[in-house]
């Protein structure tokens, strides 16, 4: 069997950063979203059409692709990372590689994501490799310390070797409407990250309506984030589909007004393969096959990976193995 996965690295080539504009508070006051209008169509994007056999196959190929492989516990330790890295090296299992013939694909995540203290743990553990490490910064996942002390974390986390910043926001400033100043910190974080891009964390699922999820999306794009992103993982609601569409309906109206294409990442509940063939549905429909790359789509994921494998071994044998056959870290 021979699965095709598009080059990302022909798809990043043309690709332009975000490089940031001046607060349009005009365009914030005109932002609008129709709640029951999102709601009745993510209603549609999981059952309108659905991929089956090869073509599934594919299509979760692609979805490791876009996977930040990710541990964010209070209980992480060295060792769990380098375990982590070394999934990360070898996401699927050697024999169901060599069932789909891919190997020549070398399919690995997008990255690996972890807490600052480990970030040059896991900067050592893929060494050789192009997978970049993400560090979640900014005092995650509440971001409430001095503003001075998560520039500095987000500086050393650089230091350390990160090559991506998954920084919160203060949801409290979306809450009481002060875009003056969350623009203005997310400004000096993407200052502070310099050559890493930035990704932007909401925390959407505490910011109360559709209209400041929103609205803070619109912010943190034109403060120059190279990616928008749900939740930490933390909150009560984490991604939801209706949140998603507000989200990547702001990315495509800045892309219209702009001409500047910014990254998605969902994060937070994602953790059966039918729900990330959703999200990559999701994303083709509303912007486009562009944005199923990984310079423009992320999963934050943990679990998700170990029932892509049980799903993968299942389209290739009839047959569902046990979470247990697929070690993560």
């Amino acid at each position: 069997m021979s699965l095709k996965i598009v080059d990302s690295q022909s798809q990043t080539a043309g690709h332009k950063r975000n490089p940031g504009f001046p607060l349009d508070l005009d365009w914030v006051e005109r932002v609008r979203m129709n709640r029951s209008a999102l709601e009745r169509r993510a209603g549609t994007i999981g059952t309108r059409r659905s991929v089956k056999k090869d073509h599934q196959l594919a299509w979760l190929l692609k979805a490791v692709t876009l996977m930040d492989l990710t541990t964010l516990n209070s209980d992480d330790t060295p060792g769990r990372v380098e375990r982590l890295c070394a999934k990360a090296r070898n996401p699927i299992r050697a024999d169901l590689i060599e069932a789909m013939g891919v190997k020549k694909l070398g399919v690995t995540p997008a990255a690996v994501c972890v807490y600052h203290n480990f970030v040059a743990t896991a900067v050592r553990a893929l060494e050789g490799t192009d997978i970049p490490v993400a560090a979640v910064s900014t005092a995650f996942p509440h971001g409430l310390t001095p503003l001075k002390i998560r520039l500095a974390e987000i500086e050393a986390s650089v230091e350390d070797g990160a090559r991506e910043i998954d920084i919160v926001i203060e949801r409290g400033m979306v809450l009481s409407g002060d875009w003056q100043g969350l623009y203005d910190q997310v400004r000096a974080m993407r200052a502070a990250c310099g050559e890493a891009h930035i990704k932007t964390i909401l925390g959407t699922g505490e910011l109360a309506t559709l209209n400041n999820v929103a609205k803070a999306s619109l912010v943190c794009m034109l403060a120059g984030a190279d990616f928008i992103k749900t939740s930490t993982g933390k909150e009560k609601t984490n991604a939801t589909l209706p949140t998603s569409l507000a989200m990547v309906r702001m990315i495509r109206w800045f892309h219209e007004q702009t001409g500047i294409e910014i990254g998605y990442k969902p994060a937070g509940g994602i953790s059966k393969a039918k729900d990330a063939l959703t999200y990559m549905a999701l994303m083709r429909e509303e912007l486009g096959r562009n944005w199923l790359e990984p310079h423009l789509f992320r999963f934050g994921a943990s679990s998700l990976l170990t029932d892509i494998e049980r799903q993968i071994e299942h389209g290739i044998t009839g047959h569902y193995a046990a979470d247990y056959r697929f070690a993560m870290a």
